[in-house]
C-alpha cells in the first residue's frame, strides 16, 4: 500500500468508527435529538396555524414558509454538534484518543457525518408533517434531487461551522449559545415573509445574508416561483462556508492538541 493510500483508508475506517460513535451519543442524549426534532415541527405548526392567516405571501402559506422551516431545523442541529465538539474537547476524551492509534482528523469528521446524518433524518421529519398538514410542492423528480443536494450541502457547510464553533468554546454550554444566533438566522430573511414587508434596514440584512438565497432556490425548485440568479448566491454562500469552516476547524483542532 502506498504511503498516500495507507493514511487515507485509515482516516477513512477511523471516522467511519467515529460517526458511529456520535450517533450512538445522540440516542443517549435523547432529550437533546428530540429537541432538535420537535422543535422546528412545532414552530412550523405554529406559523401555518395561528400566523398564517394574517400573511399574506401570494398563495398557501404552508407553501410559502416550508423552505425556511427546513434551514431553521437545521440550525437547530448545529447546536447539537457544537456543544458535542466542545465536550470532547474540554472533557479529556479528545485526549484519550491521542493516546490511541487513530487518524487525528477522524474525530471531528465523525462528528459532523454524524451531524449531516441527524440532520437528514430532522429534515425527513419535517417535510414528511408539512405534506400532511398540506404542503403542496409541484416539483419533478430532477427538481427534488437539485433540492436534495442543495440541502445536503448547506447541512454540511453548517456541520462545520458548528464543529468550529465548538473548538473554539470553552464549555458546551457556550458553543450551543454561539450557535443559537445561525438558528435565527432565516427569521431575518425571507423564510416567513416577503422581504419588500420588512422595515428598510432589517430589507437590506435580509436579501444580502446567505439564509435567503438559499431559501428562495429551494422554494423555486419545490414550488416553481422564479428562482434568478439566488442558485448561483446560494451555491457561493455554502461553497465559502464550507471552505472556511473546515479549514479552520482543522487549524483549530491541530492548536488544540497541539
Amino acid at each position: 500500500m502506498s504511503t498516500i493510500t495507507a493514511p487515507l483508508s485509515a482516516l477513512v475506517h477511523d471516522s467511519r468508527v467515529m460517526v458511529r460513535r456520535g450517533l450512538q451519543t445522540s440516542m443517549r442524549n435523547p432529550e437533546a435529538f428530540f429537541i432538535a426534532l420537535a422543535l422546528p415541527v412545532a414552530l412550523m405548526l405554529l406559523f401555518v396555524y395561528v400566523f398564517g392567516g394574517a400573511m399574506s405571501t401570494g398563495g398557501a402559506y404552508v407553501d410559502y414558509v416550508v423552505p425556511g422551516i427546513i434551514l431553521l431545523c437545521a440550525g437547530f442541529g448545529a447546536g447539537t454538534t457544537a456543544a458535542s465538539v466542545s465536550h470532547d474537547m474540554t472533557h479529556g476524551v479528545v485526549d484519550r484518543f491521542r493516546s490511541m492509534p487513530i487518524a487525528a482528523g477522524s474525530v471531528i469528521v465523525g462528528h459532523v457525518v454524524a451531524s449531516v446524518v441527524r440532520n437528514a433524518l430532522a429534515t425527513t421529519l419535517v417535510i414528511a408533517v408539512a405534506l400532511l398538514i398540506g404542503w403542496q410542492p409541484t416539483a419533478g423528480p430532477g427538481e427534488w434531487v437539485a433540492a436534495i443536494g442543495m440541502l445536503t450541502l448547506f447541512i454540511l457547510a453548517l456541520s462545520w461551522a458548528a464543529a468550529a464553533v465548538g473548538l473554539v468554546a470553552r464549555t458546551p454550554e457556550s458553543a450551543n449559545m454561539v450557535t443559537m444566533v445561525l438558528a435565527f438566522l432565516p427569521y431575518v430573511s425571507t423564510a416567513f415573509v416577503p422581504a419588500d414587508t420588512l422595515p428598510s434596514a432589517l430589507r437590506g440584512f435580509a436579501e444580502h445574508q446567505p439564509m435567503t438565497p438559499i431559501i428562495e432556490t429551494l422554494r423555486g425548485l419545490w414550488m416553481g416561483t422564479p428562482i434568478g440568479d439566488q442558485a448561483w448566491w446560494a451555491l457561493g454562500w455554502c461553497g465559502a462556508i464550507l471552505a472556511v469552516s473546515a479549514v479552520a476547524s482543522a487549524r483549530l483542532f491541530r492548536r488544540r492538541t497541539s
